[in-house]
C-alpha cells in the first residue's frame, strides 16, 4: 500500500525509542494506526446517478515506491516510471507518440511547458527534454527530486528532498537562485512540490510554514504559519505540510499533518481563516468550496471564504485516499485498491465509482476540462476517465 510506503527522514534519534526501527514503527502507528486495528473500510454498494467510464488507458512502468504525477501540455500527456522511461501520449486518442529512457531512476512526477519536459532523479539530477523527446540539459541539485519540476517564464523551479527550492534557467539548466531554510529535527519525507501562479512559487515546509517566493529571482515575498507544532515529543510536534498548496483567485490554501487547513491571502501572506483538520494527502478547490482529504480518509467540504464546514464523508476510512479533485459537479478521490470515487459537491454522497487496475491511485489526479479526469496508478496504469449524467 503506497501511502504506508511514505518514508521517514530522520535527522536525530529521539528519546523514548530504543532503536530507529522502534521510532519508525511509532510514527507509522501514529499516522496510519496499527495494521490490523485499522484495515481499509470495505466498500458498500452505491446507487450511481452519474456514469464514469474509461475513455482510454495505457500501461507504463510501475512506481516501485515513488509517487508520480503525469503532466498535461496542450494535447500531450507525459508520464514517468521508476525504470527511467518517459512516455508521451496523445491526449485525445491515447496513442503513444514516443517513449524514451532518461538513463536515471526517476523519483518524481513530470513537469511540462514552454516546449520542455522535465523530470528529477533519485541522485538529484534534473533532466530536460524537448517535447519530441530530445535531451537538452541536465542539472544537479542537492538531493533526490521527489516532485515534479515546474516551469514559468523561462525558470524551472525544483524542490529537492532536503527541502531546498532551486530556480534553474530553462535554456541550459544553470542555477539562478536557491532558497533554503532551517528544518526541525524530525520531518516527514513527502512528494509535495511547488505550486506556481502569477510569477510566484508557493511552497509548504516542515513545521507548518508556507512561503511565497518570486519565481524569477528567488526573493521571499512572505511567510505564513499554517500550523504550529504542539506536544511534548518530536513525534507529537510534527506539523509538516506534506501536500501541494492549491491556488484559487487571490487565495492559496494549504494543509498540515497533525495541524490545520489554512487560507492565505496571496497579496500579503495574511492567514484569513484556519480549520483544525489534519491532512497529508492534500486539497482540492473549486470556485466556492475547498475539499480536504483528512488523515484517516474522511473527505471534508469547507467554504472557500470562511472555512465553514458543509459536509464530511467518512465511508472511505483508512483507504489511503488521494487528493480530492473537483470534476463535473463532483469531487473525485482515488484509493489504495485503484477505485476512483465521485462524491456530490452538495452533500458528499457517492454518485459514481469506477475501478482501474487494483493498485493505488497516485496522490494527485488531474482534472481535464469539465468532465474528465487523468489518473496514474502505482501498478503502472494511466487512465482518462469521463463522467456524465446517468
Amino acid at each position: 500500500m503506497f501511502m504506508r510506503k511514505l518514508s521517514i527522514l530522520i535527522f536525530a534519534l529521539l528519546a523514548g525509542c530504543s532503536s530507529l526501527t522502534d521510532l519508525k514503527q511509532d510514527i507509522s502507528e501514529r499516522m496510519f494506526g496499527p495494521e490490523l486495528a485499522n484495515p481499509p473500510t470495505p466498500l458498500t454498494e452505491i446507487k450511481p446517478t452519474m456514469t464514469a467510464k474509461v475513455v482510454w488507458s495505457a500501461s507504463i512502468g510501475k512506481a516501485e515506491g515513488y509517487s508520480y504525477t503525469p503532466a498535461v501540455d496542450g494535447n500531450a500527456i507525459f508520464t514517468a516510471s521508476t525504470n527511467g522511461e518517459i512516455t508521451r501520449f496523445d491526449l485525445a486518442s491515447g496513442k503513444q507518440v514516443w517513449r524514451i529512457n532518461a538513463g536515471e531512476t526517476i523519483s518524481g512526477g513530470v513537469g511540462a511547458g514552454e516546449n520542455l519536459v522535465l523530470v528529477g532523479s533519485n541522485e538529484g539530477m534534473v533532466l530536460a527534454f524537448d517535447q519530441n523527446g530530445k535531451s537538452l540539459w541536465k542539472a544537479k541539485v542537492s538531493s533526490e527530486v521527489l516532485s515534479a519540476p515546474k516551469i514559468a517564464n523561462g525558470v524551472v523551479v525544483v524542490r529537492s528532498g532536503d527541502s531546498r527550492i532551486y530556480g534553474l534557467s530553462a535554456v541550459d539548466g544553470k542555477r539562478k537562485w536557491v532558497y533554503e531554510r532551517a528544518t526541525p529535527a524530525l520531518v516527514l519525507r513527502s512528494n509535495a512540490g511547488v505550486a506556481l501562479a502569477d510569477g510566484a512559487a508557493y511552497v509548504g515546509f516542515a513545521g507548518g510554514k508556507m512561503v511565497a517566493i518570486k519565481a524569477d529571482d528567488g526573493r521571499l515575498l512572505w511567510e505564513a504559519s499554517v500550523a504550529l507544532p504542539k506536544g511534548v515529543t518530536e513525534i507529537e510536534r510534527i506539523a509538516d505540510i506534506t501536500s501541494l498548496p492549491v491556488v484559487e483567485g487571490r487565495m492559496v490554501y494549504a494543509a498540515a499533518f497533525q495541524g490545520r487547513v489554512a487560507a492565505v491571502d496571496r497579496t500579503n501572506g495574511r492567514v484569513t481563516w484556519t480549520s483544525d483538520l489534519s491532512s497529508y494527502n492534500g486539497l482540492g478547490v473549486d470556485y466556492s468550496r475547498l475539499y480536504v482529504a483528512g488523515g484517516d480518509g474522511t473527505i471534508y467540504s469547507l467554504d472557500n471564504g470562511s472555512g465553514k464546514s458543509y459536509w464530511k464523508q467518512d465511508k472511505l476510512l483508512y483507504r489511503q485516499v488521494s487528493a480530492p479533485v473537483p470534476v463535473s459537479g463532483t469531487v473525485a478521490v482515488g484509493d489504495l485498491e485503484g477505485y476512483v470515487h465521485f462524491l456530490s459537491t452538495d452533500d458528499g454522497s457517492f454518485v459514481a465509482r469506477i475501478q482501474t487496475n487494483n493498485s493505488p491511485v497516485m496522490a494527485q489526479p488531474i482534472m481535464l476540462g469539465d468532465s474528465r479526469l487523468l489518473v496514474q496508478t502505482a501498478g503502472g496504469g494511466v487512465y482518462i476517465i469521463s463522467l456524465s449524467p446517468k
